[in-house]
């Protein structure tokens, strides 16, 4: 089963790697330690103690045979490995492996600069009455929340936000769903998230115990996770900042981001960390955005999110919000494997006005987006709490976006407790909206898929709506089994031409009359190694049979590789959700370049996931114009050929 949700995960099997990362002289003082047999914590924890270690307890998904030791004489992070201490613990006749884990960056995204917490008076008692009458929340800062009702604020557009009203009406705020912040921790007495605080879900992996309280530093760096939390689960009407997309629901906190490296097992206990307590977990945060870094989760990292979502919520799938990534047009979220993972549902934002904002990247794996900060003042951002009992107006970046996602997740979670985690990516397509949405640069059209769905390189299926996400999962039904197949491979070495593409087909009947036939597609995986003079003028395009032409990867600006290139990279697309995969499929590859570049396209395999059945049969469209019944009409006429 393990060696199945590997392949799933995006490991063609067989192969040797899927990630290809920056080379690392960092080691840190933990160490990733198998065992020869199962173990339980009790005997794990007297080995490590009668070695001078710290057990820091066993892995997700690791059946007793791996934990995490920890080493309190070592320094955090040195430039060579410990000879001497993985000695030690390789003597134990128990233990089969020990690994001194190196240490890699991860970043927050939407950090901005220290801003002094703004101070806008309570509404007057007036206003509180007017507001109670209109059922809208009376605390302060909600005239400010843009995102939760735009009424043009700021130069906003009217009606350019993520329609929670509509399903507030519906009684639906989110009861009984607990989302984990995974970041830099949460303030847990702030005193508009206290009572919507989960102590039992929550745990502080940085210094190892069950209280995730931010480090205070005088630039408030660390207040990144108290804002988070604060757009998923500030209370209503309490007189105090704002109020959360899903504000009777909990969050948890996971402290893990507060570190100088981080390390696979860290992230992997992170997002293995109580799956039956925990609904959704909320990420805001990735690898460098600098345009020119290739990185992904790690194999126990890897391995814990695909137990998440087989396992968590008791066998429905734990669901991961992802943060597309902040590195702007000189990036492209499709390098960062933990936004382009087909696990997690990767969020991109706009800004009040419905461009895109600055800082956005784009790239095929976005499903859907939300909102970051206002367009005419870049201070006007997302309203939410802060440190130390305060608020805050200039929350953004994509940080900002995934926890808003995770809000609007959690009111669908409410409407239908039984919804799985693809049934959330489905309910995602199916209701996000175009609405006024658009690239200020022109670059990236809306376009239509092959049955009827349409589609944005920047903004994925479009813009969250709360409203038509519980109406229609109050009515559905879970989507048939998923299975994936390896539809192709060209395994020829070819060169890309300098000044012309290089293009190649794959020809599938999508594993017909087998046990992993898919007729109708969810994400679609081209698994690419290829190297070239600079890194950063590639671009790939992929071709479904119907025509959806989709570009796995931009243009990099600041991306000057020469040596690495990639190696099995699952280049991930969302676009073609709904089509039928029997066919040709193309990939194009080409040099965006005013210079001479040279390359090799070394191998390609397509993956497809997806049904064999129909997804939407047994519902009813409320609307013969809705995303739903253009779908499913597609689909019916497409079994009547």
């Amino acid at each position: 089963m393990q060696l199945l949700w590997l392949c799933l995960f995006g490991l063609i099997c067989g192969t040797d790697t899927v990630f290809s990362s920056p080379r690392s002289d960092i080691f840190t003082s933990s160490f990733l330690v198998r065992f020869r047999r199962n173990v339980d914590n009790d005997e794990a924890h007297q080995l490590a103690t009668r070695n001078g270690f710290e057990n820091l307890g066993p892995l997700p998904g690791s059946s007793g045979k791996e934990f995490h030791f920890k080493h309190r004489s070592l320094p955090h992070a040195r430039s060579r490995r410990s000879i001497a201490h993985t000695r030690v613990l390789k003597r134990e006749p128990l233990i089969h492996t020990a690994i001194q884990q190196p240490g890699f960056v991860r970043v927050k995204r939407g950090l901005r600069p220290a801003i002094p917490p703004v101070n806008v008076l309570p509404n007057t008692k007036k206003d509180e009455e007017l507001l109670a009458m209109n059922n809208e929340p009376t605390d302060p800062y909600f005239p400010l929340q843009w995102y939760l009702r735009n009424t043009g604020q700021n130069g906003g557009k009217i009606r350019l936000d993520l329609n929670v009203q509509a399903a507030w009406d519906q009684g639906i705020t989110g009861k009984n769903v607990t989302t984990a912040i995974m970041d830099d921790g949460v303030d847990y007495m702030h005193p508009d998230l206290k009572y919507n605080y989960n102590a039992e879900a929550s745990y502080d992996f940085s210094s190892n115990d069950p209280y995730p309280y931010p480090r205070y530093t005088d630039d408030w760096f660390n207040s990144h996770g108290t804002r988070c939390a604060g757009e998923v689960a500030a209370a209503r009407d309490n007189g105090i900042c704002g109020v959360g997309v899903a504000y009777d629901s909990k969050i948890a906190g996971i402290r893990m981001l507060d570190q100088p490296y981080m390390t696979d097992l860290i992230e992997a206990n992170s997002m293995g960390h109580e799956p039956n307590k925990i609904h959704i977990y909320s990420a805001s945060w990735g690898p460098t955005d600098d345009g020119k870094t290739v990185d992904g989760p790690r194999n126990a990292t890897m391995r814990a999110i695909v137990q998440g979502v087989n396992e968590g919520r008791n066998g429905l799938g734990n669901i991961y919000v992802w943060a597309s990534g902040d590195g702007g047009e000189e990036d492209d979220c499709n390098c960062d494997g933990y936004a382009a993972s087909m696990w997690t549902i990767s969020i991109n934002s706009a800004i009040n006005d419905g461009q895109n904002a600055h800082y956005d990247e784009s790239c095929s794996s976005t499903l859907a987006s939300t909102f970051s900060n206002g367009a005419k003042d870049p201070n006007t951002g997302v309203a939410t709490t802060d440190l130390y009992g305060k608020c805050t107006t200039t929350h953004s970046g994509t940080s900002a976006a995934a926890p808003e996602a995770a809000g609007v997740f959690a009111l669908a979670l409410e409407a239908n407790p039984m919804l799985t985690w693809r049934d959330i990516q489905h309910l995602t397509v199916l209701t996000s909206k175009r609405n006024s949405l658009f690239d200020a640069k022109n670059r990236f059209h809306w376009t239509m898929n092959g049955v009827g769905l349409e589609f944005n390189h920047l903004f994925g299926f479009g813009v969250l709506d709360a409203g038509a996400m519980v109406t229609l999962a109050k009515q559905w039904r879970t989507v048939p089994p998923r299975y994936h197949c390896e539809a192709g491979a060209v395994l020829q070495e070819q060169q890309i031409p300098t000044s012309n593409s290089l293009l190649l087909q794959i020809d599938t009947n999508a594993c017909k009359g087998t046990d992993t036939e898919v007729n109708y597609l969810e994400h679609v995986q081209a698994v690419i190694s290829a190297n070239s003079t600079r890194r950063g003028d590639l671009e790939l395009f992929l071709t479904s049979p119907m025509g959806t032409r989709s570009m796995i990867l931009s243009r990099r600006a600041n991306d000057d590789d020469h040596r690495d290139g990639f190696t099995k990279w699952p280049f991930m697309a969302t676009h073609t959700w709904g089509e039928y995969p029997q066919g040709t499929w193309t990939l194009e590859v080409k040099f965006n370049s005013q210079q001479p570049r040279s390359g090799w396209l070394k191998e390609w395999s397509l993956v497809l996931h997806g049904t064999k059945e129909p997804p939407y049969r047994s519902l009813s469209p409320a609307s013969p114009h809705s995303k739903l019944a253009i779908v499913k009409k597609a689909h019916e006429d497409r079994k009547m050929m």
